[in-house]
């Protein structure tokens, strides 16, 4: 057993070790958690119902928790998983990129050439409202590649330079979004009804206008550090580095600029002031996000649970 595990955490870890097996994917870091069968025929679903507080204790200290080998296989085991653990989900909406929707609660992963890989962020960092929880599902693995990488939210915190951490935690963010190039607003915010998405705009605290043919444009202002709900550690929680022009490929930028002018770009981030972010300073928190950043290879049947706040993905 690692030295990770605190001597509560032995206690506890003594108490289940008929059932389960904890251990790390790697000797050096506790992100993530691995949680195994220890007996045949342990069914997760059940297991989880009954021990949601050993699992939300373990998630708030390593931030992320992997299922394995408890040989869940469909979409709807998966959905009552997180029921038992979470509850009920609500949809989510005004998501940042194109997915598949499956139920309520669960979408396919982002819609992304297979070639290009998706940089680290937080998920919903964009928002002023987020869950604390979020579950991946490894359901059907990519051909080659497809590994994921996470991140420690305080590590990436501590990581980037202090005077860059102050000048956005100063600041905050403001994230403009023009909906149509790449993502419609009615698959944004599964409707095609105006007045639900005014209603969401102005509950989440949204500017929005309408223009053009049936156009819409989004400002939303918010953090770009956080205080862990729970556990009360600062931690680096924005997309920055994923919404900002300077990250497209130059040729795309370009093009992209040309057709459609700053002002009108699927996405984009300034300071919550509206002045513009130097790039350099996202070039110094995209290597924070890579030098904290622990990448492994999903297995068939793989959950992952993440606590937002705590890890980037």
């Amino acid at each position: 057993m690692s030295n990770y595990l605190s001597r509560q955490s032995a206690e506890d870890y003594i108490g289940l070790r008929r059932q389960i097996a904890l251990s790390y994917l790697r000797p050096d870091s506790p992100l993530p958690l691995v949680i195994k069968p220890a007996v045949q025929d342990l069914s997760l679903i059940k297991w989880a119902a009954v021990n949601t507080a050993f699992i939300d204790r373990y998630l708030s200290r390593n931030g992320a928790i992997l299922f394995r080998d408890f040989s869940l296989s469909t979409e709807s085991e998966f959905e009552e998983l997180f029921e038992a653990v979470s509850g009920s989900l609500p949809g989510s909406s005004n998501g940042s990129a194109s997915r598949r929707v499956i139920s309520d609660a669960i979408c396919s992963a982002t819609d992304y050439p297979a070639d290009e890989p998706v940089p680290l962020h937080h998920e919903n960092s964009h928002s002023l409202r987020w869950p604390l929880k979020i579950w991946f599902f490894s359901l059907q693995l990519a051909d080659h590649g497809g590994e994921t990488p996470l991140a420690d939210s305080r590590k990436i915190h501590n990581k980037i330079p202090k005077e860059i951490r102050d000048c956005f935690t100063r600041k905050g963010l403001m994230y403009v979004r023009n909906y149509g190039l790449d993502h419609p607003w009615q698959e944004a915010f599964r409707t095609s009804n105006r007045a639900v998405v005014e209603n969401h705009c102005l509950e989440s605290m949204i500017e929005f206008e309408w223009f053009g043919n049936d156009q819409l444009r989004t400002r939303q202002r918010c953090q770009a550090v956080e205080r862990h709900p729970v556990t009360g550690d600062t931690v680096w929680f924005n997309q920055a580095h994923l919404f900002h022009v300077s990250r497209l490929p130059a040729e795309v930028r370009d093009s992209l600029m040309t057709t459609l002018g700053e002002e009108n770009l699927p996405r984009n981030v300034y300071f919550a002031d509206g002045s513009s972010i130097d790039s350099g300073m996202l070039d110094e928190i995209s290597h924070a996000y890579e030098a904290e950043s622990v990448v492994f290879p999903l297995r068939t049947g793989d959950v992952l649970l993440l606590d937002i706040a705590a890890v980037g993905q």
